[in-house]
C-alpha cells in the first residue's frame, strides 16, 4: 500500500507561517463557535513555537525576522474570544 505525508498547506504570508506554528506548537487554538485565535498562556507551547521559528525560520527570512514574528502574533491575541459572552 502506498503512504504519503500529509502535506502542509502552502503558506502565503509571514504572519500565516508564524500562526500555524504557534497552532501546531499549542500555543494558540481556535474558538469553535467563531474562529477568533485565542492564546493558550501554555509557557511550554511558547517556548516550542520559539523554538521552531530559530531552528526552522521560512525560506529567506532570518531567524530574528521569525522569532519576532512569533511574538508580534502572540502579541496580538486575547486569551478569550471576543464573540462569546463572558463566563
Amino acid at each position: 500500500m502506498l503512504m504519503t505525508k500529509e502535506r502542509r498547506p502552502a503558506i502565503r504570508t509571514l504572519r500565516g507561517w508564524a500562526i500555524g506554528v504557534l497552532q501546531e506548537a499549542g500555543a494558540i487554538q481556535e474558538c469553535d463557535k467563531h474562529g477568533w485565535m485565542q492564546d493558550r498562556a501554555d509557557p511550554h507551547a511558547r517556548d516550542r513555537a520559539f523554538d521552531v521559528a530559530r531552528r526552522d525560520p521560512p525560506a529567506d527570512i532570518s531567524m530574528a525576522v521569525a522569532v519576532a514574528e512569533v511574538r508580534d502574533v502572540l502579541d496580538s491575541i486575547g486569551d478569550v474570544c471576543p464573540e462569546c459572552p463572558p463566563e
